[in-house]
């Protein structure tokens, strides 16, 4: 079993920079696909970005050329660096996390119902971007 805890979320002015991390514990040792997504009031779950067992990311359009995800293996660690971020950014952002190997997992993670297939997922953290 593999935990993943949300951390960073909080309520910022739009443009302002903001910084999520998700820390995995438990059985960590396997390389892990994975993602954040968001759900805004009302909304389904929303693919943002995912990062592939190589290295290899893909963003949602909306936040691309303003969001990076990056990994830190030797700290089991996601990030996600949230640039000039919006009001439509608003939302509880949660941390995935899957055992498929290579780009193929990314695909299957930005499908349409592609958070529920990941294998673990967090509990999320609130973003609220005010103008």
């Amino acid at each position: 079993q593999v935990q993943l805890v949300e951390s960073g979320g909080e309520s910022v002015q739009a443009g302002r920079p903001l910084r999520l991390s998700c820390a995995a514990s438990g059985n960590t040792n396997n390389n892990f696909c994975m993602g954040w997504f968001r759900q805004a009031p009302g909304q389904e779950q929303e693919f943002v970005a995912g990062i592939d067992t190589d290295g290899m990311t893909i963003y949602a359009d909306s936040v691309k050329g303003r969001f990076t995800i990056s990994k830190d293996n030797t700290k089991n660690t996601l990030l996600l660096q949230m640039n000039d971020p919006k009001s439509e950014d608003s939302g509880t952002y949660t941390c995935t996390a899957d055992l498929r190997e290579g780009p193929g997992c990314l695909s299957i993670m930005r499908s349409y119902g592609g958070f529920w297939l990941q294998k673990y997922r967090g509990l999320g953290t609130q973003v609220t971007v005010f103008a």
